[in-house]
């Protein structure tokens, strides 16, 4: 009797441990709107297999790519609401978070990937305590390209461009009333529509990743790249502080370190997929239009026509003074503010 009694108290422990285990285990579901097997895609299942490894299985993330979810305002509100763990954001999808962010993605206004490290390294504590402050925590920053304009037409000059229906993401009114006081015709298409938008007719320009031209087969539409970049599109994967707080703390620290080991391997593929999407687009028809030097000073000051329609609305005035001083401190480190490592030579 007493053999039996032992034999059950013991298997009754163990039973009890895995199911500890089990409850304990903690699953976080993800919103995309990459598409599968995107570099973001593949940086999403080699976080989920990492920290899979770090908490001995205690954490795991389901993934939801290609906008399953919905888009970034669908992902946000599924993640207030506790539907979605998490998600993957664009510098659209972060402003809803914290609209200060929106400062990294002015036209013109940071011009090279290294002055966007500079700056953001600076800037980070005060974002991510921000975004803390609003219930999330950011897991990975990310910079996925820097944003050019396609259109029908040659574009070399701001006039260029005025002659074009530019297409802009829907649900933005103040940025596209600063779009619009700078003298563009914009047409409200989101990046799902863009393809009907340019079929139709009802738009023949729109800017985007050179990635996101080339992976949704948008450029035969739009067949001319201005050379300029217009601004760097900042995001990252982000989590809720509630599904945050349920992750044991003992591995808080080293997936972290994942993470951030993850976004570095993340950002070195982009560049190297960049240059592969326009050498891909090149063959296939794409024509690299260069801008002339006089060109560039017209395409700021045109910018910042829109400019005060976005400081106190969009994003604080202090917040923009602190990045210019940023961008100040950068340029006396550095002599020139060129980047010999940018994406790739056009």
């Amino acid at each position: 009797m007493k053999k039996k009694a032992v034999s059950l108290i013991v298997c009754t422990a163990f039973v009890c441990g895995i199911l500890t285990v089990f409850a304990s285990a903690t699953t976080i579901k993800i919103g995309s709107i990459a598409p599968k097997r995107s570099p973001w895609d593949d940086a999403l299942r080699r976080l989920n297999q990492r920290w899979q490894e770090i908490t001995k299985g205690q954490v795991e993330l389901k993934i939801y790519p290609g906008s399953i979810a919905g888009n970034e305002s669908d992902t946000l509100r599924k993640m207030r609401i506790g539907i979605l763990g998490g998600g993957v954001f664009t510098n659209r999808g972060l402003t809803k978070i914290y609209s200060d962010i929106y400062v990294l993605n002015i036209p013109f206004l940071i011009t090279s990937n290294s002055e966007l490290d500079y700056v953001l390294e600076k800037m980070k504590p005060t974002f991510e305590k921000e975004i803390e402050n609003n219930g999330f925590k950011i897991i990975i920053w990310s910079m996925a390209g820097w944003v050019h304009i396609f259109s029908k037409n040659k574009v070399l000059y701001p006039e260029d461009l005025k002659k074009h229906k530019l297409s802009f993401t829907t649900g933005e009114p103040v940025l596209e009333q600063a779009w619009k006081r700078s003298g563009y015709h914009i047409v409200p298409a989101d990046l799902k529509d863009l393809m009907m938008a340019l079929q139709s007719g009802m738009v023949d320009s729109f800017y985007i990743t050179p990635l996101v031209a080339a992976s949704g087969q948008y450029f035969p539409l739009a067949p001319h790249m201005c050379s300029l970049k217009i601004a760097p599109v900042v995001g990252g994967i982000v989590l809720t502080q509630k599904i945050w707080n349920q992750v044991p703390a003992q591995y808080k620290e080293k997936m972290l370190k994942a993470a951030q080991d993850i976004s570095n391997q993340l950002n070195n593929e982009r560049d190297e997929l960049s240059a592969e999407a326009i050498e891909t687009m090149k063959e296939h028809g794409l024509k690299i239009n260069q801008v002339p030097e006089n060109a560039v000073s017209g395409w700021k000051k045109t910018a910042e026509k829109g400019m005060n329609v976005l400081i106190g609305q969009v994003f604080s005035k202090e917040i923009y003074e602190q990045i210019n001083q940023f961008l100040d401190e950068y340029e006396k480190l550095n002599e020139k503010r060129e980047d010999p490592e940018e994406t790739p030579s056009i």
